[in-house]
C-alpha cells in the first residue's frame, strides 16, 4: 500500500567528527521516502527553491518507489540547515537555519494523493498537519512527528492533532517535555492519554520504545563502531517503520515489533555515511542481512 509523506525537503551542510558536506540532499520527507520506498511506494509532498539541484530531482524520479508529483518549485531559495555534531554526536549544534520557500509552505495534497492509505506528517507546524488530514480521505494508518518548537509554541494544536493520529513519533527530550516526566515509561503513557494508539519514543544510540494500551517494546540500537552523520535517522526510522508496516496484509502486534526493529535497521544503514550516501544504494540482501544479524545480536 502507498505511503503519503508531507515534510521538508532540503540542503543540509553538516560537520562531524568524520569530516563536512555542504549542501547535500537532506529533509524529513527525503530520508522517510528513501527509507520507505525499499518496502512500499511513497507520494511525496514538499516544496523546494528554484536553486535546488536539479541532479537532486532527477535522481529522485529515477528512484522506483518514489513518486515526486506533489514536490513543488517555488521562486526563490530551498530551505537549508547548517549544523555541527563535534562537540556531541547524539545532539547537533544548529549554526544556522533558513527557512526559505519551506517558511511559506502551504501543502497542497495533489487529487491522486487523497486515497492514500497511509500517512507520514513529518515534522511541520501541527496545524499545516491538520489541515492536510482535512484535504484527504481517513487513511487506514495516520502516523506524525513532532518536535520541541512546537511542544513549546503551538502544544494547544499538537494536542488536538493527537486525538487525531494512530502513531506519534518523537524522541526521548520531546517525549519528557510533552509529559512533564522524567521517566520514559511514563511519558509514553501520559502522551497515549493524549489520543494516539501507539507512541514511539525515539532514544538514538540507546534504542527505541515502543508503547501502546495494550504492551510495550523495547529494541536497542544496532551495534556499529562508527557513526557518521545522524542526520536524518529519526526520518529514516520511520520510514522503515511505515514502510514495513504498509507492506504487510495484518497489522498486528508482531508486524509492529518488526516494524521497529526495520526501522531500527534502515537508520543504522543512514548513520554510516553523510546525507543519504548510504541510505540511496542498498540491496535488499544488505537489509535481511542486518536484520538476522540484529535478531542474533538480541535473542536469548
Amino acid at each position: 500500500m502507498a505511503i503519503l509523506v508531507v515534510g521538508s525537503v532540503a540542503l543540509d551542510s553538516v560537520k562531524t567528527p568524520c569530516g563536512e558536506k555542504d549542501d547535500c540532499l537532506g529533509g524529513s520527507a527525503t530520508f522517510f521516502s528513501l527509507s520507505a520506498s525499499y518496502f512500499s511506494p511513497v507520494k511525496v509532498v514538499a516544496v523546494v527553491g528554484e536553486d535546488f539541484p536539479k541532479e537532486y530531482i532527477d535522481f529522485l524520479k529515477k528512484r522506483k518507489n518514489i513518486d515526486l508529483s506533489g514536490l513543488e518549485v517555488k521562486p526563490g531559495k530551498t530551505f537549508r540547515w547548517k549544523a555541527s555534531y563535534e562537540c556531541d554526536i547524539n545532539n547537533p549544534q544548529t549554526l544556522d537555519t533558513q527557512l526559505n520557500v519551506f517558511g511559506q509552505f502551504n501543502p497542497v495534497i495533489p487529487e491522486k494523493y487523497k486515497k492514500s492509505e497511509f500517512l507520514f506528517l513529518a515534522n511541520i507546524d501541527p496545524d499545516l498537519q491538520a489541515n492536510i488530514l482535512n484535504q484527504i480521505k481517513r487513511p487506514k494508518v495516520i502516523a506524525c512527528d513532532s518536535m520541541n518548537y512546537w511542544i513549546k509554541t503551538k502544544r494547544q494544536s499538537l494536542e488536538s492533532l493527537l486525538k487525531k493520529v494512530d502513531i506519534f513519533f518523537v524522541n526521548d527530550s520531546e517525549a519528557r517535555m510533552l509529559s512533564g516526566t522524567d521517566n520514559i515509561l511514563k511519558a509514553a503513557k501520559y502522551i497515549l492519554k493524549l489520543g494516539p494508539k501507539i507512541t514511539i519514543i525515539k532514544k538514538g544510540e540507546h534504542g527505541v520504545l515502543f508503547s501502546s494500551k495494550d504492551s510495550s517494546f523495547i529494541a536497542p540500537a544496532y551495534l556499529l563502531e562508527e557513526v557518521v552523520d545522524p542526520t536524518g535517522a529519526g526520518d529514516t526510522f520511520a520510514g522503515g517503520f511505515m514502510g514495513f508496516l504498509s507492506s504487510q496484509n495484518k497489522l498486528n502486534a508482531s508486524t509492529l515489533r518488526k516494524a521497529v526493529v526495520y526501522g531500527t535497521i534502515m537508520a543504522s544503514f543512514n548513520v554510516q555515511s553523510f546525507s543519504i550516501d548510504k541510505l540511496a544504494y542498498l540491496k535488499k540482501s544488505d537489509i535481511q542481512k542486518r536484520y538476522k544479524d540484529f535478531v542474533n545480536l538480541t535473542k536469548f
